[in-house]
């Protein structure tokens, strides 16, 4: 049974009646264009073809009653006395609440069942997803214009602010934006985005190392530190402004580890932008080159892979039918993403799970996935 159909099956036993709508937001995957966000630099992400679902039918009392179907968990609140209450997933329904009603959103409650499949603590967003479908189901009852930038800030501050994580604006901008058969390229300074057709005949793969980040928070501070400091050396507000051709001229007045960690930076930033010429031309063979480039430079010069993401890019690498993998997400586990022709994808699947067990011994999730529209009313 679909998510769609279990969603508003299951608001029917718990409301008694069925929806007056259903809503649905993206999880993502990056494409390219990796520690380049905090440097007002450029990203390449696709929105998946899985996501957060809420069936939901509007309240004319001001509550907010939302019962998680995964979790089998009810929770309300009131818009016009919002608590924070480290109520776990609840807190991001709140906070969307919370951010909407700051931006001057006058918002209208409502009760729905919420439901999802895009995978937790793997890196691909599940967070923002809730966030805007959240966004989405107070938007469509509540009457005010969708606009997909304004409500990824929203969703940003919800996490940033309410939530307390402090992450960048790339997985909400890309949950409330992304398009169908696209990446979205996004400038991470001006958030313009425009999107890129994937090549015809691919297929992009997750491959889930079932490896998770450990505590790196300090390792991602101390790499922002090294940007900054890289960026003061080349007197400009950010490594996004520093060109190759300046780099290389120049660069040798670093030591050598900030070096390499501005090298990835401004390189990578170079290969998203090639990345956006090459789709445009449909030629996958030139992407999946830069998504290789990019896994060497994230292992290398900024040194956030791990074990297992290096082991898991090589077998993908090496399997017939793969135009390039690498890393995506912050690092030090969690996911890699493979460009492979559509045709072979399933193979490839299988092929790459064999080999990444063989040599870890331990057991990858594999999700072949389409670029799918962003957060959107079903029905």
């Amino acid at each position: 049974m679909s998510l769609h159909s279990q969603v508003v099956q299951a608001f029917q036993s718990h409301f008694g009646a069925p929806p007056a709508l259903v809503v649905r937001a993206p999880g993502r995957v990056n494409l390219i264009g990796e520690h380049t966000d905090y440097n007002d630099g450029f990203v390449l992400p696709m929105a998946i073809d899985r996501a957060a679902w809420i069936a939901l039918r509007p309240r004319s009392d001001g509550q907010v009653i939302v019962h998680s179907l995964d979790l089998d968990q009810t929770v309300g609140f009131t818009l016009a006395a919002l608590r924070h209450e480290d109520a776990g997933w609840a807190e991001y329904v709140k906070g969307v609440a919370w951010a909407l009603q700051k931006a001057g959103h006058r918002l209208t409650g409502w009760e729905g069942v919420l439901t999802g499949n895009v995978p937790r603590g793997a890196g691909l967003s599940s967070s923002a997803a809730v966030e805007l479908a959240t966004a989405r189901a107070f938007q469509a009852v509540s009457g005010f214009p969708w606009q997909a930038a304004a409500m990824a800030q929203a969703g940003q501050q919800a996490e940033n602010q309410w939530v307390g994580v402090n992450c960048g604006i790339m997985d909400q901008m890309i949950s409330a934006a992304g398009q169908a058969g696209h990446a979205l390229l996004i400038d991470c300074r001006t958030l313009e985005a425009s999107p890129a057709p994937l090549p015809p005949g691919v297929a992009v793969v997750i491959l889930d190392t079932a490896t998770r980040r450990g505590l790196v928070d300090s390792a991602y501070n101390e790499r922002r530190a090294q940007c900054e400091a890289a960026a003061a050396f080349f007197a400009v507000p950010a490594l996004r402004d520093v060109s190759m051709e300046r780099f290389e001229a120049e660069a040798g007045g670093l030591d050598e580890l900030t070096r390499r960690r501005a090298r990835h930076v401004v390189s990578e930033n170079a290969r998203t932008l090639a990345a956006v010429q090459v789709m445009a031309a449909g030629d996958a063979a030139a992407l999946g080159r830069l998504m290789n480039a990019s896994h060497a430079s994230l292992r290398d010069d900024f040194e956030v892979s791990n074990h297992e993401l290096n082991v898991m890019a090589a077998c993908a690498q090496a399997e017939p039918g793969c135009y390039g993998a690498r890393m995506t997400g912050a690092g030090f586990g969690g996911c890699a993403v493979a460009l492979v022709d559509a045709g072979q994808a399933e193979a490839f699947a299988l092929n790459v799970a064999t080999a990444y067990q063989q040599r870890t011994a331990l057991t990858p999730a594999v999700y072949v996935c389409t670029a799918s529209e962003g957060a959107s009313i079903v029905a």
